[in-house]
Formats: C-alpha cells, sequence, structure tokens
C-alpha cells in the first residue's frame, strides 16, 4: 500500500472515532470548521505551541502533522477530551510514516491542560488504524448517518446542521 492509494486525511481519522455523521458530511464536501470559534482557538493555539519546531509537515498529500522532531511527531490540542479520537489520528500518521519506512513515536500535547501524552504504533495499533481506514471508507461510500446526540455536539460546528432536523431524524 502506497501513501497515493491511502486518500485518507488526518481529520478524518479523528471525526470516524468522535461521529460516523461529521464524518460523512465533511467527506460529501460540508465544510463547517471554517465557522467555528473552537477551531480558530485551536489554529491559535498551534501557532503559539512549540514555536521552534519545523510545523505543517505533509506527509503523502492526506495528512499534515502539526510537528516532527528527530524522534516525535506532535499534535497540539486543545483539550484531552477527545484524546480516544486524538491517539486514532497520530495513529494514522505514524503508520503513514512506517509506510514509508519512517519510525518514530507519537506526542499528544495539551497545553492549556500542561498534559502530554505519548503513543506508539504496535501490532495492535496498526489493526485499530486499518480497521478504522475501512470505516472510514464505508462512510463516505454510505448514506448520511443519522444524527445522535453526543455529549460534545455543543461545541461542535455542525451542530446547527445536524440538530436542525431538516436531514436526517435522531436515532433512538
Amino acid at each position: 500500500m502506497t501513501l497515493e492509494t491511502l486518500e485518507i486525511r488526518g481529520v478524518e481519522m479523528h471525526y470516524y472515532a468522535v461521529c460516523k455523521r461529521k464524518l460523512w458530511l465533511f467527506q460529501h464536501g460540508l465544510g463547517m470548521e471554517q465557522h467555528s470559534d473552537r477551531v480558530e482557538e485551536g489554529k491559535v493555539l498551534h501557532e503559539y505551541a512549540y514555536g521552534r519546531l519545523e510545523k505543517e509537515i505533509e506527509i503523502g498529500g492526506e495528512a499534515v502533522v502539526d510537528a516532527i522532531d528527530e524522534d516525535w511527531v506532535r499534535e497540539v490540542k486543545i483539550s484531552s477530551r477527545m484524546e480516544r479520537a486524538d491517539r486514532l489520528q497520530m495513529l494514522y500518521y505514524l503508520y503513514l510514516l512506517k509506510q514509508n519506512g519512517i519510525e518514530k513515536k507519537g506526542l499528544l500535547s495539551y497545553p492549556t491542560e500542561k498534559q502530554t501524552v505519548e503513543v506508539e504504533l504496535d501490532e495492535a495499533a496498526i489493526q485499530e488504524v486499518e480497521a478504522a481506514m475501512q470505516g472510514v471508507r464505508q462512510i463516505g461510500s454510505g448514506t448520511l448517518p443519522k444524527y445522535r446526540k453526543l455529549p460534545y455536539c455543543t461545541k461542535c460546528a455542525y451542530r446547527d446542521f445536524c440538530q436542525s432536523g431538516e436531514i436526517g431524524e435522531e436515532e433512538a
């Protein structure tokens, strides 16, 4: 498998772990992030965190990591509230690098919480990433998943769209 054939962006892996509906909407061109204060806050945090490191490193045209140094791939996040999704996104980046013969470890940095989480790509993680990649593709080729109210919907850029009741019905 080459990087050119993956065609999955890192954000899609994150959305896959967070909300299948959000993933589908994003994959079908409905990008709401440009209107999100939370996304802007994340961009500002990213800009000022780890100033000495090279930032916005593209991997294979599909993924952009926040920063890479000699041993580490780093992702800067606002909050650890979505650590499971952050971890999957990081594992995907490590997976892409491994496909090109580059072995690194990952660091999820939550500067506002003064917390850093180390992430390593082992065999179980590779299987997790490959299963998620298959899931991402299935979501994109399927129909719009039903709306489900989740704990983090209140801060989601897609909230108004999903809660408008126009498309899809709430899952019971």
